[in-house]
C-alpha cells in the first residue's frame, strides 16, 4: 500500500496475539445512521440484502445501478429508491460498494467525483483496496462490513429476527467514528445479532482468497475429482465413484460445520473414523502442505490478483476454458442423472429460478 493514512493494522504484523474481538448488539449504536443516507452500489446477491435489511432498520437507503440494469424495477419492487451509482454517491453519506470485484474499479471512477470529506466509502471484500485496484480520497473513511453468508441468508436471517456472523474492518478512519459507523452498518444489516468479528483488510482478502484456492473451491473439488478417476480408473462403476465421492460430502461437511471435526469423528463410523485419521495424512501430505504455501505466498505477493485482473481485462480466455473443461468431466454427467433420485431436486430448481441475478453497477 501506498497511503501512510490507513489505519489497517495488519500491514505491518504477520499474526494476531490475542483473540479477536467480537461485537454483538450491545456494542452498536444505531442512532450513528438515523440521519444519514446509506448508497447500495449493486443489487445482486449481497446488494438487494443489505439494501432491503438497511430500509427495514430505517435506514435511508438509495440503490445505485446504471440505467440499463435489469435490477432496477426488481429494487423499486422491492420499495426501494433506485438511482444511478453516481446520484446515489452523490447524496449519501456512506457508500456501499457491493458489485463484483471486477466492477469496481470502473465503479468507482464513476462515483469518486461525489466523494466528500467525512464519508465512507464501504466494502464487502477487500480485494480492490487491498491490491491498489482502487485508492480512495484521503479525507473519506474506508472501512468493510462482509456477512459471512449469502445474500439470500443474509436477508432471511434477518427477516426471522436472526442474523448472519460478519467481518468489521477498517482501513482508514479519517473522521475518528469510522469503526462506529461501520459496527452501526453492521447492526442494521442483522450481523451483529449474532456477532461481528474484527479483522483488516489485508487478513480478510488473504484468509478470503487462500481459502476458496486451497480448500473450498479449488482443492475440493480437485480432491473429489482426483478421487472418482481413481475409483473409474480401477474398474468401479462411476455411479458408485459419484456417490463415494461426491454426494456424501454434504454429509461430512454439515457435521463439520456444525460441530467442527470433534463431532464429524464421533458421528461416522469408528471404521471410518479410523481409516480417516490413518489414511488421510497420506493424501494430504507434505507435498500438499508445501503446495498451499505456494498458494498463500501468491495471494501474498499480488501474483494471484495481477493475474486475475490481467485475466479479466484480455476477456478471460483461460477462464471460460477451465470453466468448460470442469462441466465436460465425467462426474458431472454422472452427477446430472443421479441428482434427479433425490426429492430435493425439485426444491433446489424452485429456489434458483426465485433467486436475485447477480447485477452491475456500470
Amino acid at each position: 500500500m501506498t497511503d501512510d493514512a490507513h489505519t489497517d493494522t495488519d500491514e505491518t504484523a504477520d499474526t494476531h496475539d490475542t483473540d479477536a474481538q467480537i461485537y454483538y448488539e450491545t456494542d452498536a449504536d444505531d442512532r450513528l445512521l438515523r440521519d444519514e443516507t446509506v448508497a447500495v452500489l449493486g443489487y445482486g446477491s449481497q446488494g438487494h440484502a443489505h439494501a432491503q435489511n438497511l430500509a427495514d432498520s430505517g435506514v435511508d437507503v438509495v440503490v445505485g445501478l446504471r440505467e440499463a440494469s435489469d435490477s432496477r424495477p426488481v429494487a423499486r419492487e422491492d420499495g426501494l429508491r433506485v438511482a444511478t451509482p453516481a446520484e446515489a454517491a452523490a447524496e449519501a453519506d456512506l457508500v456501499s460498494m457491493l458489485v463484483p470485484d471486477t466492477v469496481q474499479p470502473a465503479v468507482y471512477e464513476q462515483i469518486a467525483p461525489e466523494l466528500e470529506p467525512g464519508d465512507t466509502l464501504q466494502f464487502a471484500h477487500g480485494f480492490n483496496v487491498h491490491y491498489d485496484q482502487i485508492e480512495p480520497p484521503a479525507e473519506v473513511d474506508v472501512t468493510m462490513v462482509a456477512p459471512k453468508g449469502p445474500g439470500h441468508i443474509v436477508r432471511r436471517d434477518y427477516r426471522r429476527g436472526e442474523g448472519t456472523p460478519g467481518l468489521l474492518a477498517v482501513y482508514r478512519d479519517a473522521t475518528g467514528d469510522a469503526h462506529d459507523r461501520a459496527l452501526a452498518y453492521a447492526q442494521a444489516i442483522g450481523c451483529t445479532r449474532a456477532g461481528v468479528v474484527e479483522t483488516t483488510f489485508r487478513e480478510e482478502t488473504e484468509t478470503d482468497l487462500f481459502g476458496e484456492q486451497a480448500v473450498l473451491c479449488g482443492g475440493v473439488t480437485e480432491l473429489i475429482e482426483a478421487g472418482f478417476e481413481t475409483l473409474v480408473d480401477a474398474g468401479y462403476s462411476p455411479e458408485m465413484a459419484y456417490f463415494e465421492c461426491l454426494n456424501e460430502m454434504k454429509l461430512i461437511v454439515d457435521l463439520l460445520y456444525e460441530g467442527g471435526t470433534t463431532e464429524m469423528w464421533d458421528s461416522v463410523s469408528d471404521t471410518a473414523e479410523y481409516g480417516g485419521l490413518t489414511r488421510g495424512e497420506d493424501v494430504i501430505d507434505d507435498d500438499v502442505r508445501e503446495n498451499m504455501e505456494t498458494v498463500l505466498e501468491e495471494v501474498q505477493d499480488g501474483t494471484f490478483a495481477r493475474e486475475w485482473i490481467t485475466e479479466d481485462r484480455a476477456g478471460r480466455p483461460a477462464y471460460g476454458q477451465r470453466r468448460a473443461a470442469a462441466a465436460d468431466h465425467e462426474i458431472e454427467r454422472v452427477g446430472a442423472e443421479l441428482r434427479e433420485l433425490f426429492a430435493w431436486s425439485d426444491e433446489k430448481d424452485e429456489e434458483t429460478a426465485k433467486r436475485e441475478p447477480e447485477a452491475d453497477a456500470v
